[in-house]
């Protein structure tokens, strides 16, 4: 066996050991940190959760004069396995190539950092491991310094189906727009009957794509009313003064942490995204507020009625 395909399935410290570009470096390595997590594209890896494992090996300039002894002097292991668990807790992911890639990103954010080998292997999909492995440098990251909350803080206005159709729709979204912080809409499901199966993880999918379909009848209300579905969309969105009607299939299913709220009630749905989102305030136009919605959240909640054209 040649060196090179040998060293395509040796572990990554070997690797990083043949690969030094400079000379040899200090490496730390996290081998074998199994977690149980729900990760996949397909339908069958939803709703449940799966071994992953983990080998992280991270390069790191030879410290310059005696340690003594004090590990704030090093790159401790902990900022490895934080980095993983960090990216897990972020948003659920379908690649096991995103997921490797972000938490190489996080590790060599640490100074001390010059190189990451990750190592990602999903270990009850088939026969074996399968899994991917990448190398990444300092160099190649394209971001700044880590900041945990640079998203904007959006006011988020949840519209009741009365309000969707109410002749001061275009009125609000006039006086909306005037605020300092972006604009995000919500809705709930349309007045008409939706499907039941009876099963609980289609029902529910079921009842987000009714939510969605009015999201679209409400962007046909007013040009100005974006659907979108993504973090990555909503945040280029926020960016860059687009009103927003949330289509919320994806980001609740992809969710961690996902909400207790059910689809029928959009209200709380609405809720838990904009404390996701670190919502500025949720206005609530044409619905009751949810009971202690706003001590629960930490969010300030105000309700305006559907026949008042000033907000």
């Amino acid at each position: 066996m040649t060196t090179e395909i040998r060293l395509a399935f040796a572990h990554p410290s070997e690797r990083a050991a043949a690969t030094a570009p400079r000379g040899p470096l200090d490496r730390i390595s996290v081998r074998d940190h199994v977690v149980e997590v729900e990760i996949g594209a397909f339908q069958a890896e939803r709703g449940t959760t799966q071994r992953v494992c983990f080998n992280v090996v991270v390069e790191v300039e030879p410290l310059t004069g005696p340690i003594d002894d004090d590990v704030d002097r090093i790159l401790s292991y902990d900022r490895v396995t934080e980095a993983i668990e960090h990216e897990l807790a972020d948003e659920r992911l379908n690649l096991l190539e995103t997921l490797a890639e972000r938490i190489a990103e996080r590790i060599l954010l640490e100074p001390q950092a010059i190189r990451a080998f990750v190592r990602v292997e999903k270990l009850d999909r088939g026969p074996g491991a399968l899994g991917v492995e990448i190398v990444r440098a300092r160099t190649q990251t394209a971001h700044g310094p880590l900041v945990e909350d640079d998203r904007p803080h959006p006011r988020l206005v949840y519209l009741s189906n009365a309000a969707v159709a109410s002749q001061n729709l275009s009125g609000w979204l006039d006086q909306l727009e005037q605020g300092d912080c972006p604009l995000v809409l919500c809705v709930g499901a349309p007045d008409l009957p939706t499907p039941r199966t009876g099963h609980r993880m289609t029902q529910r999918r079921i009842d987000l794509l009714a939510i969605e379909q009015n999201a679209w009848v409400l962007a046909a209300r007013d040009p100005r009313c974006v659907v979108v579905e993504t973090r990555t969309e909503l945040d280029w969105a926020m960016k860059h003064g687009q009103i927003s009607v949330w289509a919320p299939s994806k980001i609740v299913l992809d969710a961690v942490d996902g909400p207790t709220a059910q689809p029928g009630d959009g209200v709380a749905l609405a809720t838990w995204f904009a404390t996701s989102f670190a919502a500025k305030e949720m206005l609530v136009i044409g619905a009751a507020l949810p009971a202690d919605a706003s001590a629960d959240s930490g969010l300030p909640l105000r309700a305006a009625s559907v026949g008042q054209q000033t907000l």
